[in-house]
């Protein structure tokens, strides 16, 4: 059996917890189970979390665990030297060693994580850059894998990272049906950013977020300014008006945006080719694709698509 030990120390981010499910989920799957998860501590007993209330923890075990996962908190406060040590020599008897949010500073203190890439939370990834700066640091991740390094965003990147794990030892069925189970809209590649184009727009009217969650559901579509403003049940003229209002930018700014983050997702999820990926998120051909990335990302599809490709690999 796979043995899964979630690392907790006082004051850990309670929403670390939510992996436990992950693996729940994925052992439903299998005709045995695969995983036996813990959640373990330097010397085992209750924990208290960030919110207040504690958990129950077992204590570290000498032997290790095949994949050790250390929780993080919200003020990227280091736990004892003891633990400190644990992690160091974790990798020794570990298939994978990982974190979840600022757990990735746990890692670099341990060592773990000179010269690798990793990720953490966009809000503390130049602090943990500015204290370790031999991380090949790649803030706008979900998760980067590196060797039997694995490292997550914050919150809710942690269970995209259990899910990348369940589908390395499980295979893609068995990371998608656990997705499935745990009602998750899109199971995301660690490729993906963490910054959401729809959550970015900010958009506060119903009118608005209608337009853009059709937009969202039909980026294939023809998505004119007339097409958009008869999904917001608005004129044309009082649709554009009222959408730069709230987001800042135009009707066709944004949905650029949409296929933009559709396209890089494709890739990080599929094999497809450039020019299909173009077609069914509306680019409608590579050169007008080509020309929307550099201007979201100053990179060519082909160079994120080859970055998507070596991580594939890397699960």
């Amino acid at each position: 059996m796979h043995t899964v030990g979630l690392v907790v120390y006082p004051n850990f981010q309670s929403l670390a917890l939510a992996v436990a499910s992950v693996f729940e989920y994925a052992n439903l799957q299998c005709e045995a189970p695969f995983y036996r998860f813990s959640i373990v501590s330097e010397q085992g007993g209750p924990i208290t979390s960030s919110q207040g209330f504690s958990v129950f923890s077992e204590p570290l075990a000498e032997t290790g665990y095949d994949t050790l996962i250390v929780a993080g908190d919200n003020e990227c406060q280091l736990p004892s030297a003891a633990l400190l040590d644990y992690v160091r020599h974790a990798p020794q008897h570990s298939r994978r060693v990982a974190s979840i949010c600022t757990g990735a500073f746990v890692l670099a203190a341990a060592g773990l994580l000179e010269g690798k890439r990793a990720t953490t939370h966009w809000y503390h990834a130049r602090d943990l850059k500015a204290r370790y700066p031999a991380i090949q640091l790649e803030e706008d991740r979900i998760f980067v894998v590196d060797g039997q390094i694995w490292t997550s965003a914050g919150m809710s990147a942690g269970v995209d990272l259990a899910l990348a794990i369940v589908e390395s030892d499980l295979g893609m069925d068995a990371a998608r049906t656990v997705a499935r189970k745990l009602v998750l809209y899109q199971r995301r590649g660690g490729g993906q950013s963490q910054f959401s184009a729809l959550l970015e727009l900010n958009a506060r009217s119903d009118r608005v977020q209608l337009a853009l969650t059709f937009a969202s559901e039909n980026l294939a579509s023809d998505l004119s300014v007339e097409r958009l403003a008869e999904a917001a049940r608005l004129s044309p003229r009082q649709f554009s008006r009222v959408f730069r209002e709230e987001t800042g930018q135009s009707p066709a700014k944004a949905v650029e945006r949409l296929r933009v983050e559709a396209a890089r997702l494709m890739m990080e999820t599929t094999r497809h080719p450039i020019e299909i990926i173009a077609r069914d998120t509306g680019f409608g051909d590579r050169e007008r694709m080509r020309q929307a990335f550099l201007r979201a990302f100053g990179q060519p599809p082909q160079t994120i698509q080859r970055a998507a490709g070596a991580m594939q690999v890397a699960l």
